[in-house]
């Protein structure tokens, strides 16, 4: 059981980081620049992170009750798990707090970023744009030290 375990939680690693890099590095910059509609391009770039999101939410719950198991009295001293309890959070700002709130602005504005929005809009953007990138961090990190678990 304890290697099935183990499997797993390489296979959430794998899924959650894998699919948040693919998306945020290749995906949606190839994206915005072969789109000349800027504003189907963010449209679907919202969809794929929406995707990454939900992926996190699974992988992120099944890591930290693989965390808890594995480590017993001891997984609040495994920077493992505050690396996958770093990444969580930041899914469930961007899904359930700046996803919303990027969305609503949309909903308002047929070009968000010709709007009474747009600087705002930019703002929760950025936002976003650094959180992904501390989660992808916080993602290299579990990749590379996932062997020691």
């Amino acid at each position: 059981m304890k290697q099935i375990s183990h499997h797993l939680a390489t296979l959430a690693i794998t899924a959650w980081v894998g699919s948040l890099w693919a998306i945020s590095y290749i995906a949606a910059p190839v994206l915005f620049y072969a789109q000349p509609d800027r504003l189907l391009a963010g449209r679907l770039a919202g969809h794929m992170f929406s995707i990454i999101h939900e992926i996190g939410l699974v992988c992120g719950a099944y890591l930290l009750t693989y965390f808890f198991w594995r480590f017993k009295g001891t997984v609040l001293r495994q920077p493992m798990f505050w690396a996958s309890t770093l990444m969580l959070s930041i899914t469930l700002i961007m899904l359930f707090y700046i996803e919303p709130t990027m969305n609503g602005m949309k909903a308002q504005a047929a070009d968000v970023m010709h709007s009474a929005y747009a600087g705002r809009f930019r703002m929760m953007h950025g936002i976003s744009q650094m959180l992904a990138l501390v989660e992808s961090i916080a993602g290299a990190y579990l990749a590379i030290r996932n062997r020691s678990i």
